[in-house]
């Protein structure tokens, strides 16, 4: 099973980062459009509780239908803290993963990779531990800033960091509707990303992986005892 350390405070948390993301790979393309499996990864949170659940949804790449499911419970193992959280989410989300009997060619998270404040999110941090081709694919631009793309679906246009470096791009997965924000994780291309999110989201703003995650794991906090 794949794990990870739960750093013991903030400061042990930054410095695993700090050192992880030298191991971050960017120069690969990463899988084909459309070809092989496709995982999404998504968590839900039960304060109450002290909960999480992740799940894991594949996906045929070619047709969108579902291959394999798997989801996880456990408690939270770290506070809440702007730009650490990977360490909340990650150890439940390597369980639900390592609950597939089919391997992805790509994970795709609900969230961020490189468009992160210490450009390490959580598709970098789960790329790197698991070695899968990552992305992340978010519902906000969290603290950088794009010019609007175009109406059309498959316009794009920059997210930049304060610095002006390209850390994403904002993404217009349907007509006239509010783009999603794609980012490398590990081992794909920027390019690469975007073609996957517009391919994973042919009716709705959403991708199919992270639509279909979100809702079991949703299910899956409900009807943990």
């Amino acid at each position: 099973m794949t794990s990870v350390k739960t750093p013991a405070d903030e400061a042990e948390a930054r410095a695993i980062q700090d050192e992880l993301r030298s191991l971050v790979i960017f120069g690969e393309d990463g899988p084909a459009v459309g070809q092989g499996l496709v995982a999404g990864v998504d968590v839900a949170y039960d304060d109450e509780r002290d909960l999480v659940a992740a799940a894991a949804v594949v996906l045929d790449a070619a047709t969108l239908d579902v291959v394999e499911e798997a989801t996880a419970v456990g408690h939270v193992s770290f506070p809440y803290v702007p730009g650490l959280l990977a360490f909340r989410e990650l150890p439940t989300v390597l369980a639900a993963l390592d609950a597939l009997t089919a391997a992805p060619d790509l994970v795709v998270c609900d969230g961020y990779g490189l468009a992160h404040p210490r450009r390490f999110g959580l598709a970098c941090h789960l790329g790197v531990v698991t070695g899968l081709p990552a992305m992340g694919v978010a519902k906000n631009p969290f603290t950088f800033t794009y010019e609007e793309p175009g109406a059309q679906r498959g316009s794009v246009s920059p997210l930049l960091a304060p610095d002006g470096a390209e850390v994403g791009r904002a993404v217009r997965t349907q007509d006239g509707i509010k783009p999603v924000y794609v980012s490398v994780g590990h081992r794909i291309s920027l390019d690469n990303a975007c073609a996957h999110a517009l391919a994973l989201s042919p009716r709705y703003r959403i991708p199919e992986t992270t639509r279909l995650a979100d809702s079991l794991c949703r299910r899956a906090l409900r009807d943990a005892g």
